[in-house]
């Protein structure tokens, strides 16, 4: 071998011991690195939630049509915007546009919501609604699934769900930390469950896409018709083999991901197919969530299973309403389009949260409702709305949340943050801080510096949590 040669190869596997290293010495002291990478871990300091149901709306819900009322709107309609747009736009906008829905107000707390979402308001009183949030210059689907996912729309940067994993571990070693439930295959793909620099072995694991219908996603045995013995020695001698191969080459990220996922799937014929067999509810469960009933049934399904995934002790759940099969991307026909997207998931969502409630999951489940932006209060073209990035809401509800509440607000047509803005990274760091993480300390070092989800921005919602 050439002196660069040797040089190239020490170097490959200095790096890669880096990676190790920096994944052991997160939370070290806390870790037994025997048990493996996906052992469950303390967090910083006592958590209020142990665990998180993402519940993700692809494409953009307005929220001056679901959870910010925007009497203006209906007053001055179809009258210009009397103040300046923001200078960039996706698509041209006109003249301001109502809202074709009613707002009603729920609960002991008054919350006004949109009819779109009956059910959902009746639980108002456990959610805390942000009208404040801001996803910066992120104007496309792409772009804005990314930043809301990863906290950036430009560089591959690991998702929330596998910084919490790698944070915090897992509860339940026969199943995956970390499951997103048919997430969509564009606007970023695998990126937004991926886990980019950490190990690979924290990325999420999908269950069904966007494109399919998820009530035929199925998982699949190892080596189906193979006795469980046999798999598990072919499976003995595949890992010294591998191991024989990491001790000459030096640790290699995507080589143990795939040794841990051989020994996962072999663990996960055991206790996968109960936890997804929806069969063993009740006949009233599934009529609450309204699974066999058309437009529920397959986000009911999803919803359900959600439930069930965390019960059993996953650590992060995504839910994923996604293109494009299900989307909110209204630039026309925005009255059909909400209204045909909100009868699939009102009902599921409201079931979802009762369900957690009455089996006291709630508590210390964190559920969060998001978007990756909102749309223009403006119309595009006649009866569309494009997208919105400077002003939006999102919801959350249960693990230290503090219900009944909202939290910032829009000017009156609902175009700027005028209170209590709430970027991207200050999301994710009230996330990381119910489940007990300090987001400035959980970093992982790459190419030579110390990243973290929230980069260097970040501030923890106090106001939202429970004193």
């Amino acid at each position: 071998m050439t002196m660069n040669g040797s040089r190239r190869v020490l170097m490959q596997r200095s790096a890669c011991g880096f990676a190790a290293l920096a994944l052991r010495g997160l939370l070290a002291d806390t870790t037994d690195d025997a048990a493996g990478p996906l052992a469950p871990r303390q967090p910083h300091f006592p958590a209020n939630a142990r665990r998180v149901i993402f519940l993700f709306m692809h494409g953009g819900i307005s929220h001056v049509d679901s959870f910010d009322p925007k009497p203006a709107l209906v007053e001055k309609n179809g009258q210009p915007l009397p103040f300046a747009k923001p200078e960039f736009e996706f698509a041209p906008t006109g003249n301001l546009l109502a809202s074709p829905w009613k707002f009603r107000n729920y609960g002991e707390s008054g919350i006004p919501v949109s009819d779109l979402f009956p059910r959902i308001g009746e639980c108002m009183d456990d959610i805390a609604v942000i009208r404040s949030m801001n996803g910066g210059d992120q104007v496309s689907h792409g772009p804005a699934l990314l930043n809301i996912n990863t906290g950036s729309g430009v560089f591959a940067r690991p998702c929330l769900g596998a910084w919490t994993l790698y944070g915090l571990g897992s509860a339940n070693q026969n199943l995956p930390g970390f499951i997103s439930l048919s997430p969509s295959l564009y606007h970023g793909g695998s990126q937004n469950y991926g886990s980019a620099f950490l190990p690979a072995t924290f990325q999420g694991t999908r269950l069904g896409d966007g494109s399919t219908d998820f009530r035929n996603a199925k998982l699949s045995s190892l080596t189906p018709g193979q006795s469980p013995a046999l798999q598990r020695l072919q499976l003995d001698l595949l890992r010294r083999r591998n191991q024989r191969y990491l001790q000459e080459t030096g640790p290699d990220s995507a080589l143990e991901a795939r040794i841990e996922s051989f020994e996962m799937a072999f663990r996960m014929q055991a206790e996968a197919p109960q936890v997804m067999d929806l069969s063993r509810e009740s006949s009233a469960t599934h009529a609450a969530y309204g699974i066999d009933t058309e437009p529920t049934d397959e986000f009911g399904r999803q919803c359900l299973m959600a439930r069930r995934l965390v019960e059993a002790g996953v650590r992060f759940v995504q839910v994923n309403f996604s293109y494009p099969r299900n989307y909110w991307d209204a630039h026309g026909d925005l009255r059909n389009n909400h209204t045909s997207n909100a009868a699939k998931v009102d009902q599921p969502v409201a079931a979802l949260l009762q369900d957690l409630k009455t089996r006291g999951l709630l508590q210390d489940t964190l559920v969060v409702f998001a978007t990756e932006f909102g749309r223009t209060p403006a119309a595009q073209g006649t009866d569309g709305r494009d997208h919105h990035p400077h002003a939006f809401s999102i919801w959350l509800a249960g693990g230290g949340i503090r219900g009944g509440m909202t939290w910032g607000e829009t000017d009156e047509f609902g175009y700027y943050v005028t209170q209590n803005k709430v970027t991207i990274p200050d999301f994710h760091a009230t996330i990381l801080h119910l489940l007990g993480i300090d987001h400035e300390r959980l970093t992982f070092r790459h190419a030579g510096r110390d990243y973290r989800l929230t980069d260097v921005h970040g501030n923890v919602i106090h106001e939202l949590l429970h004193a």
